[in-house]
């Protein structure tokens, strides 16, 4: 699985104009899947999310994680973290998860975090999403389990 991280001031996810999900400060990850993942490799990339330390600490380092910041997550599916574009000028999107897999395991990072203790909002797996957020830093980081 993959995720890519961003650290967030604020972030929220539309839907046909409607406000579906949002956070304050915290993380916003798309998340995608691909075929040979499991519900082990959900559990573990949502822990790597929850330690994942991005945030300062008293001396403005990038010490700290949202476990211990109170931050919330916004979790987004994103099927084409898996496309590949080496060949053509068309991504192709064979690596990425069969949707009700992929939506499967989403569902089970977004399920472990709030187990973790997280505050968690989501996205609608396969809807047409508008996902607004405002970068902090700006941090961005791909993560992969």
């Amino acid at each position: 699985m993959r995720a890519l991280v961003q650290r967030a001031a604020e972030a929220r996810v539309s839907v046909g104009g409607e406000v579906i999900g949002g956070i304050g400060p915290g993380l916003c990850c798309l998340v995608g899947a691909t075929h040979d993942d499991d519900v082990d490799a959900a559990r573990k990339l949502a822990g790597k999310i929850w330690n994942l330390r991005v945030f300062a600490d008293e001396n403005g380092q990038m010490n700290r994680s949202v476990a211990e910041t109170s931050g919330e997550v916004l979790v987004v599916s994103q099927f084409t973290l898996y496309g590949d574009t080496r060949k053509g000028r068309r991504p192709s999107f064979v690596a990425a998860a069969a949707p009700d897999e992929a939506a499967r395991l989403i569902d089970e990072v977004a399920a472990e975090l709030r187990r973790l203790g997280a505050t968690v909002a989501t996205g609608s797996f396969g809807a047409h999403m508008k996902v607004e957020l405002t970068n902090d830093g700006p941090v961005t980081l791909m993560l992969e389990v």
